[in-house]
């Protein structure tokens, strides 16, 4: 087996866990879902799965391997993710801040510009890079060969996780949202949960002395 099992399960525990922390990707799909309707989130939702794709095959290729060499790319990188994880907390922490599950005016878009808007989403997520650039080194084995090949394996791992679980945000987002609407206190509850951890995940991101491995 080109990757152990330790090694699959434990990219997608990590995935799970950053996936249901609301960043960029969740709330651009939930706020699309709720004003635009499941449809128009699902469009968004292959843009993101194509944004994956994309940090998957530039993991294979030694993406890891570039910010090694060049830690002071990795570093900026890394701080610029914490600071818009910070922003985002902030606007939910904020007086008169909102939670990802508030219903908002977005005017509707053409296919392509949903697609094209989840795309830019998901290479735009400071969570991904990182975990791109400096989890998924992490849990490839030289040992066994094929580092690109298991970089593709764990990457798909990633994505099959990470889709499937935004998926379920979308398909859900309107019951959601009529949920907390109806209930103030709950969003309320939800927009600070929210809020503190994005801060402590942006926290955690800017103060971690971590280095990416090289993949070759």
């Amino acid at each position: 087996m080109i990757v152990s099992a330790e090694a699959l399960a434990g990219i997608a525990l990590i995935e799970l866990g950053l996936v249901i922390i609301p960043g960029p990707n969740m709330i651009y799909l939930v706020s699309r879902s709720v004003a635009q309707g499941r449809k128009a989130g699902l469009i968004s939702l292959a843009g993101v799965g194509v944004g994956f794709g994309v940090y998957m095959l530039a993991a294979a290729a030694g993406l890891a391997t570039l910010f090694a060499l060049v830690p002071e790319i990795y570093v900026t990188l890394k701080l610029a993710g914490a600071a818009y994880l910070l922003w985002l907390a902030w606007n939910a922490l904020r007086p008169g801040g909102g939670s990802v599950f508030t219903p908002n005016e977005l005017a509707p878009d053409r296919p392509r510009k949903l697609f094209g808007m989840g795309l830019l989403t998901c290479i735009l997520n400071p969570k991904i890079a990182i975990l791109y650039i400096s989890l998924l080194p992490q849990f490839v084995d030289p040992s066994r060969g094929h580092i690109g090949l298991q970089s593709l394996v764990l990457g798909f791992t990633q994505l099959a996780v990470g889709v499937a679980v935004n998926g379920l945000f979308v398909i859900t987002a309107g019951s959601v949202a009529i949920f907390f609407t109806r209930r103030p206190v709950w969003m309320r509850v939800h927009r600070y949960l929210t809020g503190t951890a994005l801060a402590a995940f942006a926290i955690r991101i800017a103060t971690d002395r971590a280095r990416p491995l090289p993949t070759h």
